[in-house]
């Protein structure tokens, strides 16, 4: 491309999808917008990556300014997304969101601000391109937790078999077979057994799992 005017920069931006898994519902937090561009639309927290931050930097700042959410306590994992570069997508003028998808259990948040926590499949209309962005980030979710240990982003150190199928069973938006399930899941040797035991009410005792690891890993076998 031949430039006939001083070369500008697009501008660098940074944008979170932040899942947690919370009454049965996958959600996704989202903040509404005080100013223009889409004034008073629900959007992800996302702002300007400023000159000497890395999009790392910048994330933690702009979310934790935002939302009151702290990056690297309040989340279990988090990892970057894509870079969303679509020309239009800003209405001001050519602005790149390095995208990064976060999850975590129980994630507390500002209250005094505009900020709330979204069923994924019931989410407002969006400013920008968020509603796409929530759309992938879902589906690389769904993705991720069938060659990864990244479901222990949304549980208890400990929990139970059916609390771990439940927990895909709201991610995937379906039903496993439980026998089929179980006999799968174990085979991956992500998780082991403790010698602790879940009691809830008249119901039989169910035995306590934990994973291997508090970090996210790849799988050797697919769960799928």
């Amino acid at each position: 491309m031949n430039y006939t005017k001083p070369y500008t920069p697009p501008t660098l931006t940074v944008d979170a999808v932040i899942f947690q898994v919370n009454n049965n519902t996958l959600e996704v937090l989202l903040l509404k917008r005080p100013n223009e561009p889409f004034k008073g639309e629900w959007a992800l927290p996302g702002g300007y990556n400023a000159k000497g931050e890395t999009t790392t930097d910048a994330l933690e700042r702009v979310v934790f300014q935002k939302t009151g959410v702290k990056i690297k306590d309040d989340l279990r994992y988090i990892e970057q997304l894509y870079t969303f570069d679509t020309i239009n997508r800003d209405p001001r003028g050519h602005a790149v969101s390095v995208t990064y998808m976060g999850c975590g259990r129980n994630i507390t948040y500002n209250e005094d601000l505009e900020v709330a926590f979204f069923d994924v499949n019931k989410i407002p209309k969006l400013a920008y391109d968020h509603t796409n962005i929530i759309k992938y980030a879902k589906e690389r979710l769904i993705a991720k937790m069938t060659y990864t240990n990244s479901a222990f982003a949304f549980l208890d150190r400990r929990f139970t078999l059916t609390q771990l199928q439940t927990v895909y069973e709201i991610v995937f938006g379906r039903e496993f077979d439980k026998r089929n399930f179980r006999k799968k899941f174990l085979s991956l040797n992500l998780i082991h057994e403790t010698n602790k035991l879940w009691r809830d009410g008249a119901h039989r005792p169910a035995k306590l799992y934990e994973f291997n690891s508090s970090k996210l890993e790849n799988l050797d076998r697919s769960l799928d």
